[in-house]
């Protein structure tokens, strides 16, 4: 396994040397697509899932003296988008209580939208939107991040018993919504 984002072997420098020597952009450009499609299966909202993402790297930009080892950015980034989402979701929850509206942060869809999502993709976003929010989280970082139990608990702070029966129950429900279709 290499330690460095490019692939090469990890040197013996500290990760602030390293992301300053063009790392980190590196680490943008190969991550920033990963995240926002994490980060948008948790909250379902494009906007909301560049501003987690965003809020992510900087807050790891800050933070790069505390990493260990160049690997712990990803998982930085992942631990980091999962709580961003959750916050998010609070906010949005409080919003709505608040206002007592339905919808009060509702955002216009982008104009192909829909065009880019199938009816069986659109039928599988309703039926995660139901889901308990632990349940969505993990069937996300499963299926959309493509994590393993073990990296999935890492990421949330569960633990990998916790995730797979969090993943099992979270299927159960999807086939019974979904009809046999998953």
């Amino acid at each position: 396994m290499t330690g460095s984002i490019t692939g090469r072997p990890a040197v013996d420098r500290p990760v602030s040397d390293l992301m300053a020597d063009g790392h980190f952009d590196a680490l943008y450009r190969a991550q920033w697509w990963p995240m926002i499609r994490l980060a948008q299966g948790l909250v379902d909202d494009v906007s909301s899932a560049e501003d987690v993402v965003q809020d992510a790297f900087a807050g790891l930009y800050r933070s790069t003296t505390a990493l260990a080892e160049p690997g712990a950015a990803v998982r930085y980034l992942r631990v980091s988008v999962v709580n961003g989402a959750r916050s998010a979701l609070r906010r949005r929850r409080t919003v709505r209580t608040w206002l007592g509206q339905a919808r009060a942060d509702e955002h216009a869809p982008a104009a192909d939208e829909r065009s880019l999502r199938s009816a069986e993709q659109e039928a599988a976003r309703r039926a995660l939107v139901v889901l308990p929010a632990r349940q969505r989280e993990v069937l996300t970082l499963r299926f959309l991040a493509d994590l393993s139990d073990s990296e999935i608990a890492d990421a949330t702070g569960m633990s990998a018993g916790h995730v797979r029966s969090a993943a099992s129950r979270g299927l159960a429900t999807l086939r019974a919504t979904l009809g046999g279709q998953l």
